[in-house]
């Protein structure tokens, strides 16, 4: 639903950003009733801000990170993406395809397979779920929740401080009571969610366009956590991003 309306808003400021076609007198004798505050779009530095009735959303597109800042922001980065299930898979594609460098960590088996078939070579860039954390500077924890909490007591050592800690949902985290997982000091935790499956991250971008994705930061030990948090969620296959928090992910 939180998309659908999403969805809906970015189509109504792309509307009212036409330029008018009617009369200023036709315009005028069809006012909007006093007591109904529209939804207005603004434009600041490529980004949109949208005031929903007073409440302001700021709304990062596709074109705010070009293929030359996604790259430029994660040069030196490994990017190990954790598990090859329906999010893992679609992007991780879609990183590699946007030029990232990217590993998979994912226990053998048949996605084990899938990840060879589709490119993915062990000991290059498809290893053990562990070895693949140690190696990556941003570690997207896709796992399943409870692998996520079955694995944590031996990963938490490897997320060494100057790394970051990515999710695509906030509950590991918010009810850190029930998995356990706690991030160390010196990292950023981030997150990317996109609003659909990972089949639909992957097939939207094939076809050019992007999903609707919120993000958030937890932690932010870098000072740049936001700003990377943006280029990830748009090098994952993002069309629009909005920021949240992982209590309300």
């Amino acid at each position: 639903m939180a998309s659908r309306v999403f969805a809906n808003a970015l189509r109504t400021a792309a509307c009212a950003s036409r330029p008018a076609i009617r009369s200023m007198p036709s315009l005028a004798a069809r006012r909007t009733p006093a007591a109904v505050k529209p939804m207005i779009a603004s434009q600041v530095r490529g980004f949109k801000t949208l005031d929903f009735g007073g409440s302001k959303e700021t709304v990062y597109e596709r074109s705010d990170v070009p293929k030359e800042k996604l790259l430029e922001t994660f040069k030196d980065d490994t990017i190990a993406v954790l598990g090859y299930g329906p999010q893992g898979r679609g992007q991780a594609l879609n990183l590699r395809d946007n030029g990232v460098n990217v590993i998979i960590g994912q226990r053998e088996g048949k996605t084990y397979q899938q990840a060879i078939d589709e490119g993915w070579v062990p000991g290059k860039n498809l290893f053990p779920v562990l070895d693949a954390v140690d190696k990556g500077t941003v570690v997207m924890n896709l796992l399943s929740d409870a692998y996520q909490k079955e694995i944590w007591p031996q990963m938490k050592p490897l997320i060494t401080p100057g790394k970051t800690l990515y999710f695509s949902h906030g509950f590991s985290i918010v009810y850190k009571d029930q998995t356990d997982i706690v991030p160390p000091e010196g990292v950023d935790v981030i997150l990317v969610a996109p609003k659909g499956s990972g089949f639909t991250v992957r097939r939207l971008f094939q076809e050019g366009r992007g999903i609707n994705s919120s993000f958030a930061v937890y932690q932010d030990a870098s000072g740049k956590a936001k700003d990377r948090t943006v280029a990830l969620g748009i090098g994952i296959g993002s069309g629009y991003m909005y920021e949240t928090t992982f209590e309300k992910e």
